[in-house]
């Protein structure tokens, strides 16, 4: 099966001037056409466009997106290349998930302060009350 730049756009979650922006720096090789010189997305096209969304989702930058597409575009003899890009990858995703567990600690701890507050606010406004009536 294939997909107008459109559908794949719609399926990939990312718009068609990103699709072509991606096919213009050599992200995504370009694509089949048919006869009317309109892309044809193919199902092995949408799963790398995934993958793309993946990296970039992860905080990978375009440089290092564009060294694994050539790596991969070469074959397979930049496989050990291709992996250890992807292992330097996780690294930096690794470190930003501890920073990112440190700062929801931080938040939750804000959140329990402020839920402490908010019931000892009550029992004076409830004791005041009281007072009062």
């Amino acid at each position: 099966m294939t997909y107008s730049i459109a559908q794949a756009a719609e399926r990939s979650g990312l718009s068609i001037d990103t699709l072509r922006y991606y096919e213009r720096i050599g992200l995504v090789q370009p694509p089949a056409r048919d006869s009317g010189g309109r892309r044809n997305y193919s199902e092995e096209d949408l799963g790398w466009l995934e993958f793309l969304t993946k990296l970039r989702t992860t905080g990978m930058p375009i440089r290092m997106m564009r060294e694994y597409a050539q790596a991969r575009h070469r074959g397979p003899h930049t496989t050990n290349r291709r992996k250890q890009i992807l292992v330097e990858h996780r690294t930096s995703v690794l470190e930003r998930i501890a920073e990112l567990q440190s700062c929801l600690g931080v938040l939750n701890h804000k959140i329990t302060n402020y839920e402490q507050c908010v019931v000892e606010n009550d029992e004076r406004l409830n004791l005041h009350q009281e007072a009062s009536a």
